[in-house]
């Protein structure tokens, strides 16, 4: 079921794409903030209790409902629900119409165009940044966006369904990950009464929650691209970046596909941060013929996991 889901999910995504601020995460963000106003005193252990409700309730809410279903109709019931629930956390086109307009506008050299669609993904003032600055920006975030809002998401979907929680784990990453930057954002402005203890404790949670992930998402990148290099960027450069798992997987990604990532920082209040290195790293200077390259390298991850899935399925269903 875990294999049919995902497949589905896909399937589903490309053709009727939904946006990254779907009702769904709107109401978790309504949700998380009201938490916030209600349980957020300041104290450090009052912030991780509200992490816990924000993040934790909606998550065991999914996988009742999953277990509920399970009692009343069994695996029809189950898996329409699952694919419900990864359709509004799982996807591509959640993200991929910035890096596809980004590409366009660099190809027909309109490299203008490009700084200001740059600045709006990422929130950013982006009129300064030089062309192949604009290049390694889109492909970093890109990475970075592929594995939060698909891998990542598979491999907490896969942990929790085994689990018997169904697509509990799904939810579970893309809130905390939205709540650590939502509430860093909250934190910085006075008027939203976030204190800083609540946006650490987010952003605590959430390099722990990412942990597996990140290697994980660095592995198949070192497996579908150049896998010494990858390994070798992995364990030489990862550490350069203040975010030790976008480290991790910027650093693999570089080496996988033999580009120079890593020598611009932004601290963007939106969607993104990175805290690149003071230098780059190994790699041919970043160029548009890069992005078919990352291109092909994700959906050579997305045959990787399927791959996986679908051994594993055989393999339970012989056993």
């Amino acid at each position: 079921m875990i294999l049919l889901a995902i497949v589905i999910t896909l399937l589903l995504e490309q053709v009727w794409p939904v946006a990254p601020r779907n009702p769904v995460m709107l109401a978790l963000l309504r949700w998380a903030r009201t938490v916030a106003r209600n349980m957020d005193t300041g104290a450090g252990n009052h912030a991780w209790l509200a992490w816990a409700v924000a993040v934790g309730l909606p998550a065991l809410g999914v996988g009742a409902v999953h277990a509920l279903l399970n009692g009343l109709g069994g695996w029809p019931l189950t898996t329409l629900w699952t694919i419900a629930v990864l359709y509004c956390t799982l996807g591509f086109r959640q993200f991929s119409h910035h890096f596809v307009a980004i590409r366009d506008a660099l190809e027909l050299g309109d490299d203008e165009r490009a700084r200001q669609l740059l600045a709006q993904w990422l929130q950013v003032d982006a009129s300064a940044v030089a062309r192949s600055d604009v290049v390694r920006l889109a492909l970093e975030v890109s990475v970075l966006a592929a594995h939060r809002h698909v891998f990542g998401v598979m491999l907490w979907f896969c942990l929790l369904q085994v689990l018997g929680l169904g697509p509990a784990g799904a939810l579970l990453y893309r809130q905390a990950e939205a709540l650590s930057r939502a509430w860093r954002r909250d934190a910085a402005a006075p008027e939203r009464g976030v204190s800083t203890a609540l946006a650490r404790a987010a952003q605590g949670a959430w390099r722990w929650i990412d942990w597996l992930p990140a290697r994980a998402t660095a592995l198949a990148l070192a497996i579908v691209g150049s896998f010494e290099d990858a390994i070798d960027a992995w364990r030489r450069h990862a550490g350069q970046f203040a975010n030790a798992n976008d480290g991790v997987i910027l650093a693999a990604a570089s080496g996988a596909v033999g580009v120079r990532l890593g020598s611009v920082s932004v601290r963007a209040p939106g969607p993104l941060a990175i805290d690149g290195p003071a230098d780059a790293l190994p790699g041919e200077v970043p160029s548009v013929a890069h992005f078919a390259r990352v291109v092909g390298l994700v959906w050579r991850m997305v045959a990787l996991w399927l791959l996986l899935l679908a051994l594993l399925t055989v393999a339970h269903v012989l056993g």
